[in-house]
């Protein structure tokens, strides 16, 4: 058994067995986590002292984050006491992640592979969560995939979520082939540490592409729900898809006052908007980034790529909040 210290002095104990991340969850000690499976590179920490070994592929480390001493808490466990320069999530700590039935309220069709799920919950086990965060959906024999909830809380505990088809997907055979409204499912939640942080910055920076809006707009509603705790911060909203069909949403916040960036990657000549990738859109604005935050949601590509450009031009890393979408089928 060794003792794992961060940064805020917080201690865990972790087993040989298991990974780093898994051992804090069991003590009730959150570290920032996403994908699970070493793609998304959010749980990334720097050891500051000790020994770990590798249990699970490190896919999210560049080779010069390796020498320096980088490594993904979920594909580490623990050889020696460690001492991590990373904190916990006290704010996640008490939300309780449980699996639960649900019944599919709504199926509306969003863009030619997009569609917008509604689940209700029982009225006695509606899930608590936090604006930003993901669930697990199960369907039949087992097969699970995870969708970002699209919606803040709300009174009646629906949960939105919007599901882009995959080709040959199990899920997606269902979703886009199969479902119906009633029809029984599963979920598990709520999972990933990817919501909202009190941070002294004045610029607020979401930026997502394809279906990673889904968080956004959770975000987005949890902002608008208290707008008089805003004080100064400016809001901007970046969206990137290839062609302008990828974009069925527009965000509608007027208490909040954002700005709004569409982007295209393969426009064509009538689009007036932003052309590009959005993490480039985003270093053209000419914010402070060193007064600004960053959460950024959609493919790992765009994930990595923004991190490190925007952390090149001057965006602390610690302001950089991200939810990569790893593919499945």
């Amino acid at each position: 058994m060794s003792i794992v210290t961060l940064s805020n002095h917080k201690t865990f104990t972790a087993q040989g067995d298991k990974s780093l991340l898994d051992c804090a969850k069991s003590q009730g000690t959150v570290l920032e986590y996403s994908c699970r499976t070493g793609r998304c590179g959010v749980c990334k920490a720097n050891v500051l002292q000790g020994m770990t070994e590798v249990v699970q592929p490190e896919l999210a480390l560049t080779e010069d984050e390796r020498a320096s001493g980088a490594i993904l808490t979920c594909c580490r466990a623990a050889i020696t006491d460690l001492e991590l320069d990373i904190e916990d999530l006290g704010v996640l700590a008490d939300i309780q992640v449980k699996t639960i039935p649900c019944r599919l309220d709504t199926l509306e069709r969003l863009a030619d592979d997009v569609v917008r799920v509604v689940l209700r919950t029982p009225p006695n086990s509606a899930l608590f969560f936090l604006a930003g965060q993901y669930i697990d959906v199960i369907g039949k024999d087992g097969v699970r995939r995870s969708y970002s909830i699209a919606n803040a809380m709300r009174a009646d505990a629906k949960l939105e979520l919007h599901i882009r088809q995959v080709p040959d997907g199990v899920m997606s055979q269902y979703w886009f082939g199969e479902a119906k409204a009633n029809d029984l499912l599963r979920l598990e939640g709520p999972l990933g540490t990817f919501c909202l942080r009190d941070t002294q910055t004045t610029n607020l920076v979401f930026m997502a592409t394809g279906t990673g809006i889904a968080p956004v707009k959770a975000m987005l509603e949890a902002l608008a729900a208290a707008p008089e705790s805003l004080g100064d911060k400016r809001i901007y909203v970046y969206w990137g898809g290839r062609t302008e069909a990828d974009l069925y949403w527009h965000p509608d916040f007027p208490t909040l006052g954002l700005t709004y960036r569409p982007a295209l990657s393969r426009a064509n000549s009538q689009w007036l908007g932003a052309r590009g990738y959005v993490q480039q859109v985003v270093l053209a604005e000419n914010l402070d980034l060193n007064d600004t935050s960053v959460y950024a949601c959609g493919s790992e590509a765009m994930i990595h790529t923004a991190r490190e450009v925007l952390t090149q031009a001057g965006l602390p890393l610690k302001h950089f909040h991200s939810d990569a979408f790893v593919s499945s089928n």
